[in-house]
């Protein structure tokens, strides 16, 4: 065991000493003043005594023995104080007052800095070994107890998130009151002091919310608009022609023969609402005019302008808060302007049209159309124009969009998107029908074999019973319920089937006649649930029939009931 630290005899303590051994039998006392006693540990005057006895004296054993029970004494008393002294360190750093983080505003005086603590201002007085030009706009600094700046620790890693309205004149920014914050004016940090922002743009804020740390998007706005527009021309649209040529006259010629409508002074629709049943195309159409309009604009001027395509689906526009609606219309419009002035073309296509702008009416539930509505008609013909931009409206009901939206100058055309007859379901048969699948017939074939078996007029192939306030009764078949969506999903139904034959013989095999016309039975049979009768009006504008006189509507076979179809509108 390591012997403490002890002090030393003064040497001339020792020189006291008797030089043998056997001359020094007086008391310690007699060698050593008080003083010089008091200085010398308890295992530095038993060595003294020891060195006082004669080499043979009785007491020797007993003196030696004493010294060692002596020095492990002091050794774990010395063990003690240095465990204690710890221990007193500890209690004194747990027992100091916390340290506080702020934000770093500004310099005041040469020696003093504006810091921001828990939302409250401090002038605070650096720690002179920190330089006052070392801190910068927005940093977190230590303060002490004293709230004296200690130490800078750079700049937050976390914060809330905002959305930039307004860019005022000397750089500041304003905040809205989205994500439930007053709104505010707001310094760039730093990191922001030499950064291009614009409104729209999501930055993220201190933990104090009174500084703009950084840029982290352009938020919900991005998810909207399709990088790149899928390639489809109007070929590979079937069923539609009448549609497609009254779009192509009205959105096509006026971005291509702009000096011949300029020279008789003819206005550019500034809209157009594509209206008919689910399933026929309408979104198809949409993206389809923004890609043939890049194409057709590309080989006339030989400039490719890069199409911009904002499609928006109705009810996610609408929002809890006060206001915010209204303010993601402004957004949407201010990004088609942004873009159009940047030479794209711009695109705004809202899908369910219906359900932001409907009819408005009194009420508590439909308060929100009573802004939203004259908002969406200022954007259209506010004093700002809206040059170059191109705004669609789709919708099931049309019946139900407010007249004010729909009125000549905002919404000039309304192109009705049909059911398509037997040669247009054809046609969209042979486009499902690709080449590139494996086929046992010709398409125009298969295409010719399935159709006519969806539309024949045989009592197979009714599928619902109208009755009319006269008593009157008329069959609806198949065919009259035909649709795109539907044609998809019978070759769909038909590959399936193809796919399982192969698996089960173990041969390669083709999609052939049966297997189409199977697939057809399959999904009109399942397709058997209907409406109650008090909501046959809605049912049938939704498939495209005239609802006047109809009193009941069913369907002409029993309803098996083991059917969970969803329905075909």
């Amino acid at each position: 065991m390591a012997e403490p630290k002890k002090k030393s005899v003064p040497p001339s303590a020792l020189n006291k000493l008797p030089g043998g051994a056997t001359e020094g039998q007086g008391p310690l006392s007699d060698l050593l003043s008080h003083e010089e006693m008091e200085k010398l540990s308890t295992l530095q005057i038993v060595d003294l005594i020891i060195s006082k006895l004669p080499p043979r004296h009785p007491s020797i054993l007993d003196m030696v023995y004493l010294r060692e029970r002596v020095s492990s004494i002091e050794e774990t008393n010395y063990q003690a104080q240095e465990a204690i002294q710890k221990l007193d360190a500890i209690v004194e750093k747990l027992r100091s007052p916390a340290y506080r983080v702020g934000t770093f505003l500004m310099p005041v005086e040469p020696d003093k800095a504006h810091v921001c603590i828990g939302a409250t201002d401090y002038v605070c007085r650096v720690d002179p070994q920190i330089p006052l030009s070392s801190l910068q706009l927005g940093q977190r600094v230590l303060c002490n107890e004293a709230f004296a700046v200690v130490q800078g620790l750079g700049f937050d890693r976390n914060g809330p998130i905002v959305r930039v309205d307004e860019l005022l004149s000397d750089g500041r920014l304003r905040i809205g009151q989205e994500s439930g914050l007053m709104p505010l004016v707001l310094q760039r940090s730093a990191l922001l002091a030499k950064e291009k922002l614009r409104p729209g743009l999501e930055v993220r804020l201190d933990g104090n919310q009174r500084v703009a740390l950084e840029v982290v998007g352009v938020g919900k706005r991005v998810k909207r608009s399709l990088e790149t527009v899928t390639e489809l021309p109007w070929s590979a649209i079937g069923g539609q022609e009448e549609a497609v040529q009254a779009i192509r006259d009205t959105i096509e010629l006026p971005f291509l023969h702009r000096d011949l409508f300029k020279r008789f002074e003819h206005s550019v629709p500034k809209g157009f609402l594509l209206y008919g049943p689910p399933g026929c195309g309408k979104t198809l159409l949409g993206k389809a005019t923004a890609y043939n309009l890049r194409q057709q604009v590309k080989a006339q001027t030989g400039v490719d302008h890069p199409e911009f395509f904002l499609h928006v689906k109705g009810p996610e526009i609408l929002n809890m808060w006060v206001g915010e609606s209204e303010r993601q219309v402004r957004d949407l419009f201010s990004q088609c302007r942004e873009r159009a002035n940047d030479g794209a073309l711009a695109f705004l296509f809202i899908d369910e049209a219906e359900s932001i702008l409907g009819t408005r009416r009194a009420g508590r539930y439909h308060s929100i159309l009573s802004t939203l509505v004259p908002m969406f008609c200022t954007e259209m013909d506010g004093i700002e124009p809206l040059q170059n931009v191109v705004v669609i409206l789709a919708s099931n009901r049309a019946d139900l969009i407010d007249p004010a939206i729909l009125r000549p100058g905002r919404i000039d055309r309304k192109i009705k998107v049909r059911r398509p007859d037997l040669a247009g379901s054809q046609r969209i048969y042979e486009i499902y029908l690709r080449e590139s699948l494996p086929l046992a017939e010709p398409k125009t074939d298969l295409a010719a074999a399935v159709t006519q078996a969806q539309f024949n007029r045989t009592p197979e192939n009714q599928f619902l019973e109208v009755v009319y306030r006269s008593g009157k009764k008329d069959m609806l078949y198949r065919g009259d319920l035909a649709s795109g969506a539907i044609i998809a999903v019978v070759v769909e139904r038909a590959k399936s089937l193809a796919i399982k034959r192969s698996i089960e013989t173990k041969l390669p095999t083709s999609l052939t006649r049966e297997d189409l016309l199977q697939a057809l039975e399959k999904e009109y049979a399942e397709n058997d649930l209907f409406p109650a009768t008090d909501l046959t009006e809605d049912w049938l504008k939704l498939t495209d029939f005239d609802p006047d006189n109809v009193v009941r509507l069913g369907p002409v076979r029993p309803r098996k009931s083991e059917s969970l179809g969803s329905g075909i509108v």
